[in-house]
């Protein structure tokens, strides 16, 4: 579906740039719906997916909240908040890290683990939302999108 229908705009883009720029917004919001309602039954939201990756990446080492917050996808996310709630939910363990007391250290427990494992059984739903591209029309993309922060 063409973006001018999506949002039902009936005046043109002032130009390329601001429509490609309108539809990437557009896109990321639509993409992050789907994961969310992906994500419901699970009672997980995107922004703490995102830390239990990234701390799957690191296990079994221990990674600090300012570490966490420099890979995340979402820079605006309060990591500290987050990790506090997904402690309860038993799904990350905190620790005060020994080189420096000003800093904790996160780790994925087997819980956030096991989470991670059943939500992946789901990830060929999130591929699907770009099935659309053909393998060579998504290299493309990311070349595209990469050299946007270029």
């Amino acid at each position: 579906m063409r973006i001018e229908e999506a949002i039902q705009q009936n005046k043109p883009f002032r130009s390329e740039h601001h429509r490609a720029m309108v539809n990437l917004i557009f896109t990321h919001n639509w993409i992050l719906e789907r994961h969310r309602e992906l994500f419901k039954p699970y009672g997980i939201t995107n922004q703490q997916y995102n830390v239990l990756r990234i701390l799957k990446g690191s296990y079994p080492t221990p990674i600090s909240t300012c570490v966490i917050r420099e890979r995340m996808l979402d820079k605006m996310s309060d990591v500290s908040r987050m990790i506090d709630r997904m402690e309860l939910k038993g799904w990350v363990v905190k620790s005060i890290c020994e080189n420096d007391k000003r800093l904790v250290d996160v780790v994925v427990t087997d819980a956030g683990l096991d989470l991670l494992s059943s939500i992946d059984s789901e990830e060929n739903g999130m591929d699907s939302l770009l099935e659309v591209l053909t393998p060579e029309e998504a290299a493309t993309l990311n070349e595209l999108l990469d050299k946007i922060r270029g």
